[in-house]
């Protein structure tokens, strides 16, 4: 669940909810869509919120390889619903229990109390034998650590009984293990570093040093620790709700960081962050990616193909082939009704104008997204680019074969293949200076909600436009417009509503391309400091939003129902090129 999500929509909703009703509601959400088959729920949840780690990232302790250091707390999940949603969230590892050997705890959520950064989680357990048919569901894609609580004796045998479950296993106090508790790594929890002799930690493989006590008693405690002389793994648990607190917490000793209040607090995404944040510390210039010419050149190719479409919409409107096909000349159809000819250039130029922002974007795409190794850039290119290519069968189901589109995608296609024939293994992550939970990241989430459903609002009107066009062609406001039922059109040439259809349908799926380029645009390349993401929305956006809007008013057709979605559409661009500004121009 990203950011824009979480508080943008579920977050003002669900904190309405006793805090139970909404974790599990939830946890539990999540783990549906996690479970879907063929993988599907994994894509889904990639695809909103892109969780993937850079290769830059990993690392390997106690023998165990982590694909990147931050991990989620057990106290979040003391249920287990969520554990197989989690192994999707962009997670490094996770930390399950404490597991008793009996249920314990009486199922209350964590009281949180904000004003005081103090948030309680009561010791809940659904005990060893539920804990250990849950794990068994869960796919084994990280490292998963079992903090065990109870007696010697039933510490031996759940550490027993989950031990091909678990990577490791983590007790709260130093004498419940020997030689044989188990083959695998076995980490000490501690919550008071000053009162633990170092003569006690030989046994264990790592330390645990919990947050419970804030923030800054969290990072004396690593640095003591680390002062002391111990060179074991330590994880830290809790006290971080914003990336810089990752950064310090590592900076002074912590290998791995668990994530507990803040994942609260500050809402899922803060994992990402601090992975983003990781990246960027790291300072990687990564030399040009092959390929990505191509790329920016098929979006220079869309661009000028659609100022050409949109200087045809503007003198002739229709071609020497459409008349062809028709049969008759357009002066013709001129002296039958104008408002036909005023029609299909409404139609042409919004096309026009989709097509010309679409080149902007994936221009911008190809040159700062992909040309600098950026994965999700690449993937948002291909996604659009072959829904696009699709979208020629679109509108030949009323017998309107458009052969100039095909020439024109035939010159693309080759720019296309080369380029992701080029770009096959690129695998960059997004870095981010982001740092904290300021004001301009508060505000930037809303301006991020926005962009997504503008995106979202473009892929549905792209999927009706198109539905429209293959099958009734036309909607009530066209035909109040034309003042002319389709039977009467059909009369007069029963070849125009072919092509009427193909240039709706064509439209229609003009706008799907670029609303899955907006989308994942909005998802995916959101980072705070992306100037280019911004001026990617203002330029890429003005040449769909001014000849859309232009040419209704141009041609008389201003019936306030029908423009009624390019207006919410446009308010949503505004708000959200308002509410970014500042945290997309923001560095460090």
């Amino acid at each position: 669940m990203p950011d824009w999500s979480y508080h943008g929509i579920f977050k003002p909703v669900l904190s309405k909810l006793p805090p139970v009703w909404s974790r599990e509601f939830i946890h539990r959400g999540m783990n549906v869509i996690a479970s879907l088959p063929f993988g599907l729920g994994g894509h889904i949840i990639n695809f909103l919120g892109r969780e993937e780690s850079s290769p830059l990232l990993e690392n390997k302790h106690m023998n165990i390889s982590f694909q990147n250091p931050v991990g989620l707390s057990g106290k979040i999940d003391p249920n287990l619903s969520g554990t197989r949603a989690f192994s999707n969230l962009g997670f490094g590892f996770l930390e399950i229990g404490p597991v008793t050997w009996e249920p314990t705890g009486n199922g209350e959520a964590p009281v949180v109390e904000k004003d005081t950064q103090i948030i309680h989680f009561p010791k809940k357990s659904i005990g060893f034998q539920a804990t250990f048919e849950k794990l068994k569901q869960v796919p084994s894609k990280l490292p998963i650590f079992v903090r065990l609580h109870g007696s010697q004796e039933e510490l031996e045998r759940m550490a027993k009984g989950l031990e091909h479950l678990a990577a490791g296993f983590i007790v709260e106090t130093p004498d419940v293990i020997d030689s044989g508790f188990t083959t695998k790594p076995v980490l000490l929890s501690i919550e008071n570093v000053k009162s633990l002799p170092l003569s006690q930690l030989s046994p264990f493989s790592g330390l645990v040093v919990e947050g419970s006590g804030g923030f800054e008693k969290l990072k004396k405690d690593i640095q003591l620790m680390r002062a002391y002389g111990v060179k074991k793994t330590i994880i830290s648990s809790g006290g971080i709700e914003e990336p810089a607190q990752a950064l310090e917490l590592a900076e002074v000793g912590a290998d791995l960081l668990m994530v507990e209040e803040g994942y609260v607090f500050t809402g899922p995404g803060l994992t990402k962050r601090i992975k983003e944040a990781f990246l960027d510390k790291k300072e990687i210039s990564p030399p040009p990616q092959q390929g990505w010419f191509s790329y920016w050149l098929f979006g220079l190719f869309i661009f000028l193909g659609g100022v050409l479409a949109l200087l045809f919409s503007i003198t002739s409107i229709i071609l020497p082939y459409d008349e062809h096909f028709l049969g008759m000349k357009k002066e013709e159809i001129w002296m039958f009704n104008e408002r036909i000819m005023l029609f299909m250039a409404h139609d042409r130029m919004t096309l026009a104008g989709t097509m010309i922002s679409g080149g902007i974007v994936y221009m911008q795409l190809a040159r700062h997204g992909v040309r600098n190794g950026l994965k999700w850039a690449k993937q948002a290119i291909d996604i659009a680019a072959i829904v696009g290519f699709l979208g020629i069968f679109a509108f030949i189901g009323y017998g309107y074969f458009d052969w100039l589109h095909l020439l024109f995608w035939l010159i693309l296609l080759p720019f296309y293949l080369h380029g992701y024939r080029k770009t096959r293994r690129i695998s960059g992550t997004p870095s981010s200076p982001n740092r904290l939970n300021d004001k301009s990241w508060k505000v930037g989430i809303v301006g991020q909600l926005a962009f997504v459903l503008l995106g979202f609002s473009f892929v549905m009107g792209g999927v009706i436009i198109s539905g429209i066009g293959i099958s009734s062609v036309f909607v009530e406001t066209d035909i109040q417009y034309i003042c002319m039922p389709p039977e009467m059109l059909e009369r007069f040439n029963q070849n125009l509503i072919p092509v009427l259809a193909h240039d709706r349908a064509g439209f229609g799926s003009a706008l799907l391309s670029v609303g899955l380029l907006v989308l994942t645009m909005a998802l995916w390349g959101y980072q705070q400091g992306n100037r280019w993401i911004w001026w990617t929305f203002l330029i890429g956006g003005l040449p769909a939003f001014i000849a859309g809007i232009y040419i209704h008013f141009a041609i008389g057709y201003t019936t306030f129902i029908h423009l009624l979605p390019a207006y919410f559409a446009l308010g949503l661009y505004v708000t959200g090129l308002f509410l970014s500004y500042r945290f997309l121009h923001k560095n460090k």
